[in-house]
């Protein structure tokens, strides 16, 4: 057996340590396809939304983490950076990498960058300056043109585009922090 690089040393000591934050994502739309699902919060069933309009298909798994809102009323908007599509409706533990920042119909819808947990090859992306220069471009673009052609719709990226670790984590935070009072009131 060959001595370990100084590349797997640190991610050994990364993992060893812990990376901080983890939750639930539930994928709604698997990696690379056009197909945009819903999960359908009544019954719990996913539901075809519709297919995109634009030829481009999505750069990541596609989901929301569990027990959080979002400022537009929804659960947190979730990429998760899988090695192989997953499928509508399966649970991943992960850990937030970053944050995209955009708007959608006038109200902040982030998305959350994250790695699963349990995937050591993606271990060695601890956050957004770890993640390879075209894969965020690859992102930025998908959510630049993806609802272009479809009437109605409006998208405005925000203003420096990606965050950090640490903001995504606030984000996530708050988001959870949302959703207590709420199931208080209940």
């Amino acid at each position: 057996m060959s001595a370990m690089t100084a590349a797997e040393r640190a991610v050994s000591r990364k993992l060893q340590k812990g990376f901080g934050m983890e939750f639930d994502v539930t994928v709604e739309i698997p990696r690379g396809t056009r197909n945009r699902y819903v999960m359908d919060r009544r019954t719990g069933r996913i539901r075809l939304d519709r297919t995109l309009f634009t030829a481009t298909q999505y750069p990541a798994d596609f989901g929301f983490i569990e027990d959080s809102l979002g400022e537009d009323g929804d659960p947190l908007d979730a990429l998760v950076l899988v090695q192989e599509p997953t499928f509508p409706g399966c649970l991943i533990r992960c850990r937030p990498i970053g944050m995209f920042r955009m708007r959608d119909h006038m109200r902040p819808d982030p998305k959350v960058l994250c790695v699963p947990t349990a995937d050591l090859r993606v271990a060695h992306l601890v956050d957004i300056a770890d993640l390879e220069y075209f894969y965020k471009l690859e992102i930025q673009h998908f959510f630049h043109v993806y609802q272009d052609l479809e009437p109605g719709t409006r998208i405005d990226l925000e203003h420096g585009v990606w965050a950090d670790r640490t903001e995504a984590e606030a984000e996530v935070k708050q988001s959870q922090d949302r959703v207590r009072p709420s199931l208080v009131q209940r």
